[in-house]
Parts: structure tokens; sequence; C-alpha cells
């Protein structure tokens, strides 16, 4: 019986020890994985974004449940323009953080790396799901409109393309029904009076052409560097109308990647 109970002491006593030493592990991992995310900010702060990449994914092997690196690792990946592997780090973002403004800036990131990489449609829904979480973000709603002009851009123009195509179907359909030159008699005789009507053209637009020298001879020629008032209307017009479509391009990149912020650590 004394037996019996001195083994019960001993498992317990063993089964503590490992506890505390499970503990103490815990406690050392979350210490370095705080380390190594205070280098990667470092690294970042100084655009040294593919290091602080490094520095982030060590913080993430000591801890695989740290926010903080995730949504940094997040932000070194798309300063280095890697969109795709960058919207992984921010949807976990988006899952685990319990403040609303984190997960905002999370959506909005996801909503810039699907527009920079031309997936219009999916920035439109991060965009919708950043203003969900915050409601009063201007730079998200208006990031959100661009993205919209731009998907309708792309359908319109995919629609265009395929009514073409159709059209194109339907024309070399006719063309292949109507063109039978084998059981045509009369297809050299057509060819031969063709070529004489070519020929008469021809003859006319050479005299039409001939006519028109004569009459701009006489014609009074304008001066050069003079302009008429209708080119100069033109030309303002034209060039107001690129004035336009670079403010256009000038205010979508403003709004582009605004919202990148780091998670600090310190």
């Amino acid at each position: 019986m004394k037996k019996v109970k001195y083994l019960l002491l001993l498992i317990l006593s063993l089964s503590a020890t490992q506890k505390i030493a499970a503990q103490k592990d815990t406690i050392a991992q979350q210490r370095q994985a705080r380390k190594m995310l205070r280098q990667g900010n470092e690294l970042y702060e100084n655009e040294k974004f593919t290091d602080a990449s490094v520095a982030y994914q060590k913080a993430l092997g000591e801890n695989s449940n740290y926010d903080k690196a995730n949504y940094n690792l997040g932000n070194a990946l798309y300063q280095n323009k890697n969109f795709k592997e960058a919207i992984p780090q921010y949807e976990l973002t988006t899952k685990t953080a319990t403040n609303p403004a984190t997960k905002a800036a999370a959506f909005h990131n996801i909503g810039n790396a699907m527009m920079e990489s031309k997936n219009y449609q999916g920035a439109v829904d991060a965009f919708k799901n950043g203003l969900r979480s915050n409601p009063n973000d201007d730079e998200t709603r208006y990031n959100l409109a661009v993205a919209q002009k731009l998907l309708d851009k792309e359908k319109k123009e995919n629609k265009d393309d395929k009514k073409k195509d159709k059209n194109d179907d339907k024309n070399d359909d006719k063309k292949d029904k109507n063109k039978d030159p084998k059981d045509d008699p009369n297809g050299d005789k057509d060819k031969d009076q063709k070529n004489d009507k070519n020929k008469d053209k021809e003859q006319d637009k050479k005299q039409n052409s001939d006519k028109n020298k004569e009459q701009d001879k006489k014609q009074p020629k304008p001066k050069e560097g003079k302009m008429s008032p209708q080119q100069v209307k033109q030309l303002l017009e034209s060039l107001n109308n690129e004035e336009k479509k670079t403010q256009k391009k000038m205010n979508a990149k403003k709004a582009k990647g605004k919202k990148i912020k780091q998670e600090k650590d310190w």
C-alpha cells in the first residue's frame, strides 16, 4: 500500500515538473518572438523589407499565433511587391483581430493588394468589408469607388470583346457559305469586270486630284504659324482633357497603399 502511494506521489511530482518546464519554454518562446518582431520593425523602418520578412517569420516560428507578426509580415511582403503572398497574412489578421480598426486596416490592405494584382472584384469586396468594420474610413470609401469604376470598365471591355468575337464568327460563316469558286462558271468574267472597274476608279481619282491641285493653286494659303479659331478651340479642349486624365491618375495613386501601418511591440 505504501509503495502505491509512493508511486502516485512520484507521478504527480513528475507531472508538475513537466508543466513548469513547458510553461518556462512557452514564456521563453514568447520573449524570443517579441525580440524578433522588434528586429523586424527596425529593419522595416530602414526599408530592408526582405530582411524584415525573415525576422517576422522567425517570430511566427516561436509563436504561430502572434497577430502583430502576421500583420507586419503582410506589410513587408506588400512593400516588396509580393502582393499575392501578402494577402493571406492580412486575412489571418481579419480573423484574429479583436480591434475593429486593426481589422478594417487589414481589409483595406487586402483591397490595395488586390488592386495591384488587377483583381478588381476582390478589391471591391475587401474595401466593403473594411467599411463594415470602420464605416467612417474615408480612405477606404475612396478606394472602393476607384475599384468599382475599374471593375465596371473591365466588365464592359469583356462584354464588348465577346460581342465582337461573336460577330466575327457570324461573318466568317457567311463568307464560307457564299464562297464556291469552282462551281461559278462566270468567276473569271466577274474578276475581269472588277479589274476594269478598279482601273476606271483610279483614272477618276487621278483626274479629281489634278483638279484639286489646280484649285489649291488658285486659293490663298494660310500663313504658317497661325491657327484657325476652330483649331485653337480643339487644342484647348485636348489640353483640358489631358489635364483631367493626369489629375485622375494622381488621385488614384494617392489613394493606393496609403493604409499600411505597422503593429509596434516596443
